[in-house]
Parts: structure tokens; C-alpha cells; sequence
């Protein structure tokens, strides 16, 4: 018996799996680098040495806060042959690349010091003692800098312990 104002229960959900999309929360800190049409690669647990491909299709504009972090739900189209192993509600871990360069030099970020505008890193010379440098970078990603100027394949730097 159905009353007024009340929805009868869902008995089935019918789903397509070949639509699927992930929905990624992107922290505030980062959601002004994101935009629609960039390269997307994301894992699930079920399948943790497996990367899926995607391509970001749509960034909500309202906020998602919850426990007083700011986040935006980024929707990534999912465009990889193996869609089949996906299933709704998989818990993923997302990458959105900014900008793909290639035969770059990176170093981990927790190596650069910074000064002012200035950059440095501190370099091993041939005495084994270190040497303070200073660089220029370029772009970042996740815990890592691309070094443009001052630094040469090979160099041995110093790192900031936590």
C-alpha cells in the first residue's frame, strides 16, 4: 500500500557500465590548475597495478566542504579499454596532468630552498662537502620540481629530512 507523498522502494537499479565516470574531489590548493580536457589517469584498489585512463569532462563551480575542507568534484570520462573492471562506488586515486614535458629534470621538491624569490638546492662537489646552488624551476608535480636552470643530469643534491 502506497500513501500519499511517499515513494514506493527501488527494487532494481539498472546500470550501464560502459558510462561510467569517476568523480574525483580536488582540493582548492589545486582546483585552479585543473581544466576540462586534461589527460586523467586514475587506480583502483581492486586492481592497484592497473592505471585506467580518462580525461577530465566537467568541474562542478559549487564547493564540496566537509569537516572544513574545501574540495570540487572533478568528473573524469573514462576512455580506457578495460572499462569492463570497473564497477560503480570503486574507490580510485587520481592523477590530472597539467602539462606533460619530456627529457626534463626533476628533483624531489623537499630539496629546494627557498629564499626570497630565489631558489637553491645544495649540490656535492668533488670534496664531498655541499655546495649551496641557486636554480630555477619550472612546473610542479605532486612531491616533485622540474629544474630549468643551474642544475645537470647527474649532479648529486642534498635532502631535507622530515
Amino acid at each position: 500500500m502506497l500513501l500519499p507523498g511517499l515513494l514506493p522502494p527501488t527494487f532494481v537499479t539498472i546500470i550501464d557500465l560502459t558510462r561510467l565516470q569517476v568523480d574525483a574531489f580536488v582540493d582548492e590548493t589545486d582546483i585552479g590548475r585543473v581544466k576540462v580536457g586534461q589527460k586523467a589517469l586514475f587506480t583502483v584498489d581492486t586492481y592497484p597495478d592497473k592505471e585506467f585512463t580518462g580525461k577530465v569532462k566537467a568541474i562542478y563551480p559549487k564547493a564540496i566542504i566537509q569537516e572544513n575542507v574545501v574540495n570540487f568534484d572533478v568528473v573524469i570520462e573514462i576512455d580506457d579499454p578495460n572499462i569492463e573492471l570497473l564497477r560503480p562506488d570503486m574507490t580510485t586515486s587520481v592523477t590530472i596532468y597539467q602539462e606533460e614535458r619530456k627529457g626534463v629534470l626533476v628533483i624531489p621538491r623537499s630539496a629546494v630552498v627557498k629564499e626570497g624569490n630565489e631558489r637553491f638546492v645544495f649540490v656535492k662537489e668533488t670534496s664531498g662537502s655541499f655546495e649551496k646552488k641557486e636554480i630555477k624551476t619550472g612546473i610542479q608535480s605532486g612531491k616533485d620540481i622540474e629544474v630549468t636552470f643551474g642544475l645537470k643530469e647527474g649532479d648529486v643534491i642534498g635532502i631535507k629530512r622530515d
